[in-house]
């Protein structure tokens, strides 16, 4: 089927920008355009080469599955599109994604990884498709195709999470459910990076069931963590033994923290932030020493592994969000001095000897330092942090450009270069690089612009900024979490309402009209006055008598009659 499918040449528009912006030098520009350069060096070739594969293989130029056969580099890459400025090609890729991606497959999938790349990338690019002028439909953002898709690919994941103790398996097949002979040991970032695209999901959908299982794994892990307060690297998620005892802030637990923040962001959930402070305090005096970052014995708190990996690099930028930049900025220049030294990061350093890990030498482009100095920049502006995505630039484009793409460093000692381009490259190194030298991208808002949509629940406020990043970066906005949702009060009221409307229908008729979606809706009409009016008097939110960032008292009735739009034959 694969070999039938025709190539679509990606479109070739770039987004033309004016002069830079007021936060923009012009060595900026200058990288910016570099970065842009990169994106589609690789982005075309994956087109070209590989699509519909999961992944390009730039030095044999064709493509391979990797996590599930789901043209994976497409959909990691589709709100990058949208951040360059490419809305021609992100709306051609939304329709070619709809045709072409089936989640009803015989393949065994990463829960993980199905999770953060395919339902956060559709998730991400279902919210922006407004600002990328898709056409939605009524009821966005609360309804479209790729909520459905992205819907659909978690529902595929819940099996994973039917065990005894809520914590999910790692992998699972797509058509059948958890394999009989699945290994019950899981990692333990495997476990606790959901909230983020559950929880967003279930505000949409109106289904609680995707939140509620990622809130039951991530206490499953805190109700697990030692005497000391640390976790481990890989639990049974039948027994809740601890499989794997190292302690750490990297590979196989990182993504578990980071979520902890983002999901205590994104929901304003105190509990969530609570459990990574007291985290923090624990990592802070057991695992740090002259601000590396060590793996411990995670019950007696001894030092196991004295490495740094690739991985953790994203600590920095965890550090940031929670306004511990100086501690942040020490940490991030530790790890600076060793991407000086290799031209990237290896995955394992060995701190006390200063030099690689065996067979750990590699460095398959990955973000997370970079990602830890866009973060950085936008709290301090120190222009360190620009250095680095200079250097980071130079370095990718120097040792990792071929011509089909940019191929993964086999060895930093050697600079040899292995067969493959992960998807996270496009999703995250370089976008991340990008957003780095555009303070003025659309993701950086400040509030200071935003859009106001109708939905079936009323007005909402949406691309203000304030994105929350997933651990594959794609940014959720987390304003759209309250457009579709009404509070069960009002809920049960509108059904009482509905029963009288009912009750009464053979002596009154009733009309229900839904608010057009296109940002206007009809005025408030309490029925014992519309006849004094006309009932299809327009409104314009953006003259409304109140800020529209603020949160004016209204009553329920009022709302109702604005949201609801029910109207009685009198009107």
């Amino acid at each position: 089927p694969r070999a039938g499918r025709r190539f679509l040449p990606v479109s070739t528009e770039r987004a033309v920008r004016g002069p830079p912006g007021p936060g923009l030098s012009a060595p900026c520009l200058c990288r910016r355009e570099r970065v842009r350069a990169m994106f589609y060096h690789a982005y075309e070739h994956y087109l070209e080469s590989a699509f519909p594969y999961d992944e390009l293989r730039p030095l044999t130029c064709d493509g391979q599955d990797t996590w599930g056969s789901f043209s994976l580099t497409l959909i990691d890459a589709l709100d990058t599109l949208l951040i360059l400025g490419n809305v021609s090609e992100f709306q051609r890729v939304v329709n070619v994604l709809q045709e072409g991606v089936d989640f009803d497959i015989d393949v065994n999938a990463s829960v993980f990884e199905t999770n953060i790349r395919v339902v956060g990338g559709l998730l991400s690019a279902h919210l922006l498709s407004r600002k990328a002028g898709v056409e939605v439909e009524a009821g966005w953002p609360c309804s479209g195709p790729l909520l459905r898709m992205a819907e659909e690919a978690a529902r595929k994941l819940l099996p994973a999470f039917q065990t005894p103790t809520g914590m999910p398996y790692g992998t699972v097949n797509l058509l059948h459910g958890v394999n009989p002979g699945e290994t019950p040991v899981t990692c333990t970032a495997g476990i606790g990076t959901f909230i983020v695209e559950f929880a967003t999901l279930s505000h949409l959908t109106g289904d609680p069931v995707f939140e509620d299982v990622a809130r039951k794994a991530l206490k499953a892990l805190w109700k697990n963590r030692s005497d000391i307060g640390l976790v481990g690297n890989h639990i049974d998620v039948i027994t809740a033994k601890w499989v794997a005892q190292d302690a750490g802030i990297g590979a196989g637990v990182d993504s578990y923290f980071e979520y902890l923040v983002k999901g205590a962001i994104l929901l304003q959930d105190k509990e969530l932030m609570s459990m990574f402070l007291e985290y923090n305090k624990a990592i802070k005096n057991y695992t740090k020493f002259d601000d590396w970052y060590l793996w411990v014995q995670m019950y007696k708190g001894t030092v196991s592994m004295p490495v740094f990996q690739s991985l953790e690099a994203y600590w920095p930028g965890l550090q940031s969000l929670i306004g511990d930049v100086d501690n942040a900025m020490r940490t991030f220049l530790n790890y600076y001095t060793v991407w000086k030294q290799f031209g990237g990061l290896p995955e394992f350093y060995n701190i006390p000897q200063g030099y690689t890990v065996d067979k750990r030498e590699g460095y398959p482009l990955r973000p997370e330092l970079i990602e830890s100095a866009m973060y950085l920049y936008r709290a301090t502006r120190d222009p360190t942090l620009l250095e680095l995505g200079r250097d980071a630039v130079e370095s990718i484009e120097k040792i990792s450009k071929v011509d089909c793409g940019f191929a993964t460093i086999k060895d930093l000692r050697d600079h040899r270069l292995d067969n493959r381009m992960e998807s996270f490259f496009l999703a995250e190194t370089v976008k991340y690089l990008y957003l780095l030298f555009d303070p003025d991208n659309f993701i950086h808002n400040d509030g200071s612009d935003f859009d106001v949509v109708v939905t079936p629940y009323g007005e909402c406020v949406l691309n203000a900024g304030g994105y929350i990043f997933n651990t594959e970066a794609h940014p959720i906005d987390p304003a759209a979490l309250h457009c579709c949702r009404k509070r069960k009060e009002e809920q049960w009221e509108v059904e009482d309402l509905m029963r009288e409307f009912y009750s009464r229908k053979k002596t009154k008729k009733f009309t229900l009209k839904r608010p057009p979606d296109h940002g206007e809706g009809e005025t408030a009409k309490d029925p014992e006055d519309a006849s004094s009016e006309k009932a299809g008097e327009k409104r314009s939110s953006k003259k409304s008598s109140h800020s529209l960032l603020s949160c004016p008292s209204q009553s329920f009735t009022s709302k109702l009659a604005v949201l609801g739009q029910v109207f009685l034959d009198n009107t």
